[in-house]
Parts: structure tokens; sequence; C-alpha cells
């Protein structure tokens, strides 16, 4: 299993966040860390089911003329189908409830052609001891931290979840539990009906 390096993975957020365009959803948009990576012509909507980091993110969205504030989980989406050109996800998809919904969801509101960009830790390989700390982490992270469940295979969730194309690169974060971590772009079909055969 390849790795790219570590100082890659912030240049890696940079250029393709950066690169969206459009009306673009965020998933778990926490306080609005990424505003400043995206574009200033992106259309912005963000999705934030816990209500006091919604507050925040309602001031800050305001103060940058992002306005559009959902009170969603990623499961339920709020948007028409086809609705957005594309997706953002920062660290969001470990504390979702169902990972093969919210990728479900994903796809659905997505235009044809539509981009899902993402950044993810995930777990680490079974077997090593980053592994055995995730799992022993793992029912406090998900009671304490916004139900985070670190042993999630998320890149194989997104590859499986029916995209044209998924391009993604691994990371490993320094430090001694060396937490894995993914980051990459998930194509929707250009054509769904010819998707959907």
């Amino acid at each position: 299993m390849e790795m790219t390096a570590w100082s890659e993975y912030a240049a890696a957020k940079s250029r393709l966040i950066g690169g969206l365009r459009g009306t673009v959803l965020e998933l778990g948009a926490g306080r609005g860390a990424n505003f400043a990576h995206l574009s200033p012509n992106v259309s912005w909507i963000g999705l934030e089911p816990h209500d006091r980091t919604r507050a925040a993110l309602l001031r800050t969205a305001h103060d940058l003329r992002r306005r559009q504030v959902l009170a969603a989980p990623a499961e339920r989406i709020p948007l028409p189908e086809a609705s957005v050109d594309g997706v953002l996800s920062t660290v969001v998809l470990c504390s979702v409830s169902d990972l093969g919904a919210a990728l479900a969801e994903v796809r659905r509101v997505l235009r044809p052609g539509g981009r899902f960009v993402f950044f993810e830790h995930v777990a680490a390989p079974p077997g090593t001891w980053t592994y055995r700390l995730q799992r022993l982490a793992a029912p406090f992270s998900r009671t304490f931290d916004k139900g985070c469940d670190p042993t999630r295979d998320i890149g194989t969730a997104i590859r499986s979840a029916g995209f044209a194309t998924v391009d993604l690169d691994r990371y490993i974060r320094p430090g001694p539990l060396q937490v894995p971590f993914i980051a990459g772009v998930a194509h929707n079909a250009a054509d769904q009906r010819r998707a959907a055969r």
C-alpha cells in the first residue's frame, strides 16, 4: 500500500477543495474551517447536524456572505436529486450513523459528472498496533466524539458506492499513533441512466 508524504496532505487539500466550482455542498461543515480553501465564486451550502457547532457556523457563514446552512445529517440531505456540482467531506464520514446511506445521498444530490472531494481518517491495516489502538478507542470516541468510529474502512466504502471513478491517495499522519488518512475525488457518472444499467 503506497503512501504519499504527509507534507503533501495540506497541498492536496488546497488543490482539491480550491478546484470545486458551481454549487458545493459541504457535509458536516463544522465551524467553517474550509472556507479559506474554497473559491470565492462557489455557491456554498453547509450541512451541520450538531446544534452548537451549527450556531458557530451560521455566524461565520453570515460574516463571509455564505448563508445557506442546513440542519440535517448526511444520511438525509434535504436537497433535490442532481442539485449540486460538488460535495465536500473533511473528517466527517467516520461519524455518520450509516456510511452506505450517506454515500448514496452524496451520489443522489450530485449532478451528472459532479465531484465528491473527501479527506478522511481511516482504519489502519488489521493486525497493526495502530489498528488495535483504534479498536480500543472506538467505544469511547463513538460516545464522546460525535460518533467517530476510527476503525472504518472509508476508502473501500467510497470505491463500492457506485461512483464512475475514484482517485485517492493514502497518507500517514506523523506521531506516535501513525493515523492513516485518505484524500481524493470521486466522480459521478456523466450519464446517470447509463451508470444504472
